[in-house]
């Protein structure tokens, strides 16, 4: 039997961000203590606005040999492209 803690993945939210990335991991015996650790260790400096705690044996990735079949089939829907719109000039740039 593994004496270890669960591995957490940590992810923040800048102040001036609007998307969680993720930051690094650490060991905690549950989810509480995983923020608490990572707002002590990844926040020192206040830059912080919300924390994100994940296990690390919940997130299933894919790999990058897969890329080629998993990303291909957005290739033919060229309706989910940009260019296939036009953009009124009342909008401007975006």
């Amino acid at each position: 039997m593994s004496t270890e803690w669960p591995l957490w993945e940590v992810f923040i939210r800048g102040q001036h961000g609007l998307s969680h990335r993720h930051v690094g991991s650490l060991h905690a015996p549950d989810a509480e203590m995983a923020i608490r650790n990572a707002r002590d260790v990844y926040t020192r400096r206040n830059e912080g606005l919300s924390i994100w705690v994940v296990p690390s044996v919940e997130i299933t990735a894919s790999s990058p040999e897969e890329a080629g079949q998993l990303f291909e089939p957005s290739e033919s829907k060229i309706y989910r492209h940009p260019t296939f719109f036009e953009i009124p000039k009342e909008v401007g740039a975006m």
